[in-house]
């Protein structure tokens, strides 16, 4: 098994930049691809970004794309996210994943452990 756990969420300005973690425990957090995904009120789950295990391939959604970045640090089994340039619009619960697969997926299907998730909300 595989536990999750976001932190670093919170309330932020339009603009403003925040950071999320999310720290893995049980199998080896190298074995696995990571993504991040959101929730808004009233929508589906989407897509945010995606690293492999290695943390050489990356991929990210088209809304996010030059002002967030993902990366890990293998040897603390944590995931991160870089959010700068705040906008309202990526309000909402980041949920990371874990993906047995190994790959940059966008499709929730493909992961097997999720967090529990953490609260962003972004101010005007």
């Amino acid at each position: 098994q595989v536990q999750l756990v976001e932190s670093g969420g919170g309330l932020v300005q339009t603009g403003g930049s925040l950071r999320l973690s999310c720290l893995s425990s049980g199998r080896t957090f190298a074995d696995y691809g990571m993504g991040w995904f959101r929730q808004a009120p009233g929508k589906e789950r989407e897509f945010v970004a995606a690293i492999d295990r290695g943390g050489t391939r990356l991929n990210y959604a088209d809304s996010v794309q030059g002002r967030f970045t993902i990366f890990r640090d293998n040897t603390k089994s944590t995931l991160y996210l870089q959010m700068n340039s705040l906008k309202p619009e990526d309000t909402g619960v980041y949920f990371c994943a874990a993906d047995s697969w190994k790959g940059v997926s966008s499709w929730d299907g493909q992961y097997d452990y999720w967090g529990q998730g953490t609260q962003v909300t972004v101010s005007s």
